[in-house]
């Protein structure tokens, strides 16, 4: 045998685990991307429903409202602003 077989072969035999140890690391955050990937999307969604539920409840809060008509009951009146408040919170969110 001659010297450069004998490097070559430790070589081999050196580099072989590591890429084997480096490809189970890239497989495995592979996964763990594509399920955060996946969390993302149902994340998405649950937002763009949250907003269309926003945007509906402020057209409602507003049509309610039109004439005014809970301002003038301490009670309700003291309510109905207060949920209004809320309104106008998660609309600027």
């Amino acid at each position: 045998m001659t010297v450069e077989f004998e490097i070559l072969e430790v070589l081999v035999g050196v580099l072989s685990p590591i890429v084997l140890i480096l490809g189970f690391a890239v497989i495995n955050l592979l996964r763990k991307l594509e399920k955060l990937e996946d969390g993302m999307i149902d994340y998405d969604n649950y937002i763009i429903e949250l907003t269309k539920q926003i945007e509906y409840s402020s057209e409602r809060l507003n049509k309610i409202d039109e004439k005014g008509m809970f301002e003038g009951d301490d009670e309700i009146g003291w309510f109905f602003k207060h949920i209004q408040e809320i309104q106008n919170k998660l609309e600027r969110f």
